[in-house]
């Protein structure tokens, strides 16, 4: 059923798919992220269930960071920035550490 891929190892081809399911939560993520941020500019409505799920699934990693940032106090909101920018930084870290995991496979 199965077959022999990179020298007998069957790990590599499922860590290989677990990298990139990884990948595209994070680039899911992100779009989450700017698309609340420009949803923020045109005040839809709170009862869309589109709306609310967006909302509902960023405010876990928004509200911690509007906390910290330092432009709270002027009403500027870079929450959504800083956001994706750790993102972006996690996510390279991680697969950056999956790919040497992947080195030491073959």
């Amino acid at each position: 059923m199965f077959e022999e891929v990179a020298g007998g190892n069957y790990l590599y081809p499922l860590l290989l798919g677990l990298a990139n399911i990884i990948n595209i939560a994070f680039n899911i993520y992100m779009w989450l992220i700017i698309i609340r941020a420009l949803l923020s500019w045109v005040n839809p409505s709170p009862y869309n269930r589109l709306v609310r799920f967006i909302y509902r699934a960023t405010e876990p990693v928004l509200a911690p960071l509007r906390r910290l940032a330092p432009l709270r106090g002027l009403g500027i909101d870079i929450s959504p920035i800083l956001a994706i920018a750790a993102i972006m930084l996690f996510q390279n870290l991680l697969l950056s550490l999956m790919s040497q995991i992947f080195v030491l496979l073959k």
